[in-house]
């Protein structure tokens, strides 16, 4: 995969030859080459897939809030930590749809959906069926993360038109115990091979600033640059830590670490959107700026992510005009041709 020219990778297709595509040491000799070397190459692999310029723009609406068993350390969410986040039903469809409309309204191509479940009980799947088609008919791309996923719901959802399903594998198999221990790192990646195999598209992608290694970060890339099919978008999230949470000390992850991590995932997945996704709110826009060229190319906006602050739109607006970005045109759906 390497060699002595560092050939770019821009023409590497995620998925061919079914072989292990990147090794951990592969991975850890690009992600510690001199920073320009580094830019240079994910900026090329980037521009050789996609509209440098442009910004998938995703909204994200928390569907039902609080109360989860599992023992996230990094979540608001959590019933296992004083976060003080009172916990609520799940959304009414027609509430859900009304957001979704705004959202629309308001620029976004992609309407993400977010409930704080261990699973979803068969008892709710009318509604969050309900909800994906009434988000498909406003002509924007569906999204939902409702936890671990069964076969059959994974097929339930592929078969109500779900267009992604995001399931984060968070950190490392490694630093994942420290994390989390409800459920296993296999879990996760059970949950991700349940939803491609229903045919849904998969967002998974980690957090960093939790106290793991620079290690750990490339070890979780790697993790999903060699799933059988690399996921479509891959969210990379700065830790906002929660008071009250297990996480609430954590310290920082350095700006530099974070745009080489950016890099890297663009460089071992070339043809996925790099999603900037939580923590953009104690991101200078320099930050940001390096993070575009590196490869990042969708994002959040609005006001609130789940629970999470998120910079408003007319900060974000503000920032493309001076970057000279552009929202990404929603991808075309194959139904709506029909």
């Amino acid at each position: 995969m390497l060699d002595g020219t560092l050939s770019t990778g821009a023409n590497f297709t995620p998925g061919d030859a079914g072989e292990s595509r990147w090794t951990q040491a592969e991975a850890e000799k690009i992600y510690n080459l001199p920073f320009n070397d580094l830019l240079y190459r994910a900026h090329t692999v980037h521009r050789a897939q996609f509209d440098p310029n442009a910004i998938q723009m995703s909204r994200l609406l928390s569907i039902k809030t609080g109360g989860c068993a599992e023992d996230c350390g990094y979540c608001s969410q959590s019933a296992h930590y004083p976060t003080g986040l009172k916990a609520s039903k799940l959304m009414e469809v027609e509430r859900v749809l009304a957001e979704a409309r705004q959202a629309r309204d308001g620029g976004a191509t992609r309407y993400c959906m977010g409930a704080a479940w261990r699973s979803p009980k068969d008892r709710d799947m009318d509604a969050i069926v309900a909800m994906i088609g009434g988000v498909r008919a406003l002509g924007m791309e569906t999204c939902m993360t409702l936890g671990m996923l069964t076969p059959a719901q994974s097929v339930r959802l592929a078969e109500a038109g779900l267009d992604y399903y995001n399931h984060n594998v968070d950190t490392s198999e490694r630093f994942y115990g420290e994390i989390i221990t409800t459920r296993s790192f296999a879990d996760r990646l059970e949950t991700l091979a349940n939803v491609r195999d229903a045919g849904i598209k998969v967002c998974a992608g980690g957090i960093l600033g939790m106290g793991e290694t620079a290690e750990d970060r490339i070890s979780m890339l790697v993790t999903l640059a060699n799933l059988p099919v690399p996921p479509e978008s891959v969210p990379i999230n700065m830790l906002i830590p929660i008071p009250g949470s297990k996480l609430a000390d954590a310290v920082p992850v350095d700006p530099i670490d974070f745009v080489r991590t950016i890099a890297l995932a663009r460089i071992l997945m070339p043809l996925s959107h790099v999603r900037l996704s939580a923590g953009r709110t104690d991101m200078s826009d320099e930050t940001q700026a390096l993070c575009f060229f590196a490869g990042a190319n969708s994002i959040f906006v609005g006001e609130t992510l789940l629970t999470a602050d998120n910079p408003g739109e007319d900060h974000d607006a503000a920032l493309f005009r001076r970057l000279g970005l552009k929202p990404m045109a929603p991808a075309a759906r194959q139904d709506a041709a029909e």
